[in-house]
């Protein structure tokens, strides 16, 4: 089957008889069996994804309506809930477990008649930013299999970069969907927070989460975000305004023309050189287009990351309390007859190093003594980011960051620096603080071989300008 680079591509070849749903089904389980070795895809749902291939070329010999995803064929983060199949988080304490309803954006894909082939391997409970904390062990990157694809999303990046589909939902809580894609060369796009509906995504930090998509074009990103965007009763915090055409309303002037950048993030000795250089020289080009730019003052850069994972962490203790080895999922075979007691084996021995390293942290800083000191003052900086963000956005129409202070780095970098693997967060988790739009475009590619790209943020719930302006900018790719 022809590679197809886009959707419309796609139906367009469906159309004129150069392709069929079990073509793309067939040519895609070829591509994840000769590229098993990335250990991107965990449980692969090869028999039903075909069946319902023929169903849907079945339907269209019918001549019968079919959905804006017809066949296209989907991937999801092991944390999106998908009726009667695998969810575990990548983590031990859920072995076994089998969802019991569809999460709603899975439910609106399978309404258009998409295709879901697979889950995909991610960080455990998407804590992480490698993709190496996970019970199936570690994801490789495709461009260079001794580098990380980054986290905790890195499974789904894989799949879209490696061509194991078109298109993979993700989940972001600090920039989960944005660095992997910055990592493995493709677009990655963390909506608004309420944009996408929670409903049948394991929670890590409920005040940050959001499903996230990943694929190789804006075009792609647009369709899809059209389709799973919106309100659900399912989920409170979802917001009910008006989900725009995003893909007919693509190829329109995004009439964003004034553009900031932060000082302190283009001077930071933590940005790798070649970064640096490439975000002036991206600066001067708009410049030269006819954008204005304007530099901010942005005081609060030393606080981001802290903030971030004081709150996350209280967040994350209290979500995987519910893990306890009674209901569902894993519990210790040790029987010491103390109920106490088979929590806690059950916990040590279900959860990873990482997910309990976290959970310590988050009870500790929800603790009697310590809450106002970290959990009340991380509350205090996160709602001073969104007044500077709400600020820098009456005057600017979008800000440009770097995606990640370095291009992918090699396995196993910072298994003895934690807190080094936290700052590669750093210019991520201000779209989660302040629950804004982001997107990371693969623009550039470093000397040692690796693709790194450029984050965009927008004002809340200006996706439609954000990938509008995504589709232009993409033509300065190097």
């Amino acid at each position: 089957m022809e590679v197809f680079q886009s959707i419309k591509q796609f139906h367009s070849a469906i159309e004129n008889g150069k392709a069929s749903c079990v073509q793309a089904v067939d040519y895609f389980l070829n591509n994840i069996k000769e590229k098993a070795e990335l250990n991107a895809i965990i449980f692969l749902y090869a028999d039903e994804a075909r069946k319902r291939a023929e169903e849907l070329d079945a339907k269209k010999a019918r001549g019968l309506p079919c959905g804006k995803l017809f066949g296209v064929v989907f991937t999801l983060k092991d944390v999106i809930s998908y009726k009667n199949h695998p969810l575990t988080a990548a983590s031990k304490i859920l072995e076994g477990f089998t969802a019991i309803y569809n999460a709603t954006a899975v439910q609106r894909l399978l309404d258009e008649d998409a295709i879901i082939i697979g889950s995909c391997n991610c960080d455990e409970f998407a804590m992480g930013s490698t993709n190496e904390k996970s019970v199936y062990g570690k994801t490789l990157n495709p461009i260079d299999k001794n580098r990380v694809p980054g986290g905790s999303s890195g499974g789904s990046a894989v799949a879209v970069s490696a061509g194991l589909c078109m298109v993979s939902l993700g989940s972001d809580t600090g920039g989960s969907v944005r660095q992997p894609a910055d990592f493995c060369g493709i677009t990655g796009l963390k909506p608004s927070y309420g944009r996408i509906s929670r409903y049948g995504l394991v929670a890590y930090a409920s005040s940050f989460d959001v499903i996230g998509i990943f694929a190789k074009n804006i075009e792609d990103l647009a369709l899809v975000l059209e389709v799973i965007a919106g309100k659900d009763d399912f989920d409170s915090t979802v917001s009910d305004r008006k989900v725009e055409n995003f893909s007919s309303e693509l190829e329109k002037d995004s009439g964003i023309r004034k553009i900031g950048y932060f000082k302190q993030v283009f001077e930071t000795e933590a940005l790798d050189p070649e970064i640096k250089q490439s975000l002036n020289s991206f600066t001067q080009q708009l410049k030269n287009d006819g954008y204005t730019l304007q530099e901010i003052d942005f005081e609060l850069l030393d606080y981001i990351v802290p903030a971030y994972y004081v709150l996350t962490t209280a967040e994350a203790s209290s979500n995987l309390s519910r893990y306890d080895g009674i209901r569902y999922g894993y519990r210790s075979p040790v029987d010491t007859g103390d109920l106490a007691e088979m929590y806690r084996k059950t916990r040590s021995e279900g959860f990873n190093s990482e997910v309990k390293k976290r959970i310590l942290l988050g009870n500790f800083v929800l603790s009697s003594g310590y809450y106002d000191a970290y959990y009340g003052r991380a509350q205090k900086v996160r709602q001073m980011l969104i007044d500077k963000m709400n600020l820098v956005f009456k005057d600017l129409d979008a800000i440009i960051l770097p995606t990640a202070p370095t291009p992918a780095f090699e396995t196993n970098s910072f298994n003895n620096d934690p807190i080094a693997m936290y700052m590669a967060d750093i210019f991520t988790v201000l779209a989660n603080l302040t629950g804004h739009p982001a997107i990371s475009l693969p623009l550039f590619w470093h000397s040692n071989g690796i693709p790194y790209g450029l984050q965009v943020m927008t004002p809340h719930f200006s996706e439609l300008s954000l990938l509008q302006l995504s589709r232009l900018w993409l033509k300065y790719r190097s």
